[in-house]
């Protein structure tokens, strides 16, 4: 009788270490983590040129707008929609499009590094 209780104790103690072992609100999975670094390598490879695409930083290209206040200034939807379809900005930009994946994955990344704006 004692044995079985301690099996089911050690059970229960397994299953809530499991589930405190599990993401956590607010964390990203694993899933999302990937989403996040694919769109950091697509920043990197086609945006760094011009754009300040990490956590500090100026943009190269004064007209370019960092990447982590982007954001305050696009809204996400916006600003996908436009990075498939062909963006269209004030300043020279060269000439793209992303396919839904990557426009997807961008646009996690950029939410990833968001800073509110200053004042």
């Amino acid at each position: 009788m004692n044995h079985g209780w301690r099996a089911r104790f050690a059970a229960l103690s397994v299953l809530a270490l499991a589930g405190a072992c599990a993401a956590q609100p607010g964390q990203p999975t694993s899933e999302e983590a990937t989403l996040v670094e694919d769109g950091r390598q697509i920043a990197v490879a086609q945006c760094a040129g011009c754009h300040a695409v990490g956590e500090y930083g100026e943009s190269p290209n004064p007209a370019a707008p960092v990447f982590r206040s982007l954001l305050s200034r696009y809204r996400s939807d916006v600003l996908e929609d436009e990075l498939i379809s062909g963006i269209q900005v004030a300043h020279e930009m060269p000439e793209f499009q992303f396919n839904p994946q990557g426009a997807d994955a961008l646009i996690e990344y950029l939410r990833s590094i968001q800073t509110p704006p200053p004042g």
